[in-house]
């Protein structure tokens, strides 16, 4: 992705939002408390998380709500049904990114670096939701929801992004992803995290 194709971020963000609410119908139900690959967090804290950031977004577009609970510090219980709490984040996201023009140069975002044009601040959201769709997947036991053509527009995205956001804790140091890694390992190893 590229600002010649700024029209693009709304087709990856959908694939994200799909791929983070597949992983976590694939959740059975004596899997929420398993390890991710998110250090020290469950199934249900990436969940919290991933969900906390989503509602992040949407608030910093349109002033709405903002999450109820620090996704930095998810507490590992849900009190409604984990589907239902994912999807209502996710609903509101998709309905703030709505009342985005595809060529804005200047959308709120909840991250330190301020305000970005449209298909960065899309494109961070979807990195978020992606990536801990991967998490999640990997935790149960379900395939990669990353696939080469979502990785790569991701990882320019993250090149732009991330790199201030680790001091945060956001994400882990790069690994090394190998010389013959394919374009999802890249990534995965770029954002902290072991490809298998």
């Amino acid at each position: 992705m590229n600002e010649t194709t700024t029209a693009s971020w709304r087709t990856l963000l959908t694939q994200a939002h799909d791929a983070l609410r597949d992983a976590v119908a694939g959740v059975g139900d004596e899997a929420w408390d398993s390890a991710t690959p998110c250090e020290k967090w469950s199934v249900t804290q990436v969940l919290q998380h991933a969900t906390g950031d989503q509602i992040a977004f949407a608030a910093a577009i349109t002033g709405g709500a903002w999450p109820s609970e620090d996704p930095f510090s998810p507490s590992g219980r849900i009190e409604s049904d984990p589907r239902a709490h994912l999807a209502a984040g996710l609903d509101a996201s998709a309905r703030a990114w709505a009342t985005v023009d595809d060529d804005a140069e200047q959308v709120p975002v909840p991250l330190p670096q301020g305000p970005m044009p449209a298909w960065l601040a899309a494109g961070a959201c979807a990195l978020d939701a992606a990536v801990h769709a991967w998490d999640i997947a990997v935790a149960t036991g379900q395939p990669s929801p990353l696939t080469p053509e979502t990785a790569l527009p991701l990882m320019e995205v993250a090149t732009r992004i991330v790199e201030p956001l680790r001091a945060y804790g956001a994400y882990a140091p790069a690994l090394e992803a190998g010389d013959d890694a394919g374009e999802v390992a890249v990534l995965l190893a770029y954002l902290g995290r072991r490809p298998i």
